[in-house]
């Protein structure tokens, strides 16, 4: 059997190491796929690895033909969602059962000052509309819907450096997670931030940002997450998508 999973996140490479260590089914082939849109990715101990696209839902497909790929598993990122939509029209059209593996979504705690948008241009009008110093923790791929505030200040957080346009007062802070509480509370902190502009994401490794917002007093606009395609077969863990992948060898 040949699985061939989505990649990029930290799920993924855990269901890749589960499936390739020593308690791995026999005659099982993994192969990860990671987008390439970072510069040094964090690739899987385990399985075969693919860097770049396959040229739209099209070309997944005809990747997927050609090397007789067996069963295919959505662990990338959630708001990956051109992705997602991709690899459901992909697995339909040559008939490979699809299981999307999402981490469950952030769930708010008392204390918490929360505001929901729907997208990054709603992000940017609501935080504006909370403060002037704002910590932007959406990756370095959307700053255009910020590029505007030209009466405001940005800390930028991400992996790599940000593409332009970009809002013209801004100080990058390139890092990776897992972050650490007491690492959030100091950055707060020392930037004097009043407002914090976060995805959804869920999962352990940036909630810390989450915790010290609270405990500062400081509101945090929240990104939701965009649906995933109907029908889709969703797993919350890397135990469950990693069972799902066994019953399939």
């Amino acid at each position: 059997m040949h699985l061939l999973i989505l990649g990029g996140t930290t799920e993924a490479r855990r269901l890749a190491e589960a499936l390739t260590g020593p308690s791995a089914p026999a005659g099982l082939r993994v192969t990860s796929s990671l987008a390439g849109r970072v510069a040094a990715p964090r690739l899987p101990a385990g399985g075969e690895v693919r860097v770049g696209g396959f040229g739209g839902p099209e070309g997944l497909a005809r990747w997927l033909r050609e090397h007789r790929v067996d069963a295919l598993i959505d662990a990338t990122h959630p708001f990956a969602e051109t992705i997602s939509a991709g690899a459901a029209q992909a697995a339909r059209t040559v008939h490979v059962p699809l299981l999307v593996l999402r981490r469950p979504a952030w769930a708010p705690v008392p204390g918490d000052d929360w505001h929901r948008v729907s997208d990054l241009p709603e992000a940017a009008a609501t935080a504006r509309r909370l403060g002037r110093r704002i910590f932007l923790t959406t990756g370095r791929m959307g700053l255009a819907a910020f590029a505007h505030l030209h009466d405001a200040w940005f800390l930028v957080r991400s992996v790599d450096p940000p593409e332009p346009p970009c809002p013209p007062h801004l100080e990058v802070l390139l890092d990776r997670g897992p972050f650490t509480l007491d690492g959030e509370r100091d950055l707060l902190r020392r930037h004097a931030v009043d407002v914090l502009v976060t995805k959804d994401s869920g999962g352990a490794a940036t909630a810390p940002k989450l915790t010290a917002a609270r405990e500062a007093g400081v509101p945090v606009v929240l990104v939701d997450r965009p649906s995933l395609p109907p029908g889709s077969q969703v797993a919350a863990t890397v135990e469950e998508a990693a069972t799902w992948a066994r019953r399939r060898s």
